[in-house]
């Protein structure tokens, strides 16, 4: 058994990373839990988080057209 060289902590069998797998590494040590934060909040979406932002979305977008239909029709008067 080894320790894992991605995040030094765990025991593993592999020994070795590709150059991209090395690069997340090192941005992991910088940034510590912050990094599990950003991946797990920004990343890995929930069905729950998958349909608030489908909503948010949608909501954002109607008030675009609303904000559009405003401005055609002030312009008219």
């Amino acid at each position: 058994m080894f320790t894992c060289v991605f995040c030094e902590e765990n025991t593993v069998w592999t020994t070795s990373l590709c150059g991209a797998c090395r690069s997340l590494k090192h941005t992991k040590l910088l940034y510590k839990d912050r990094f599990n934060e950003v991946i797990e909040n920004c990343l890995l979406r929930t069905e729950k988080k998958i349909e608030h932002k489908e909503k948010d979305e949608i909501n954002k977008n109607i008030e675009q057209q609303k904000q559009i239909i405003t401005r055609a029709s002030s312009k008219k008067a």
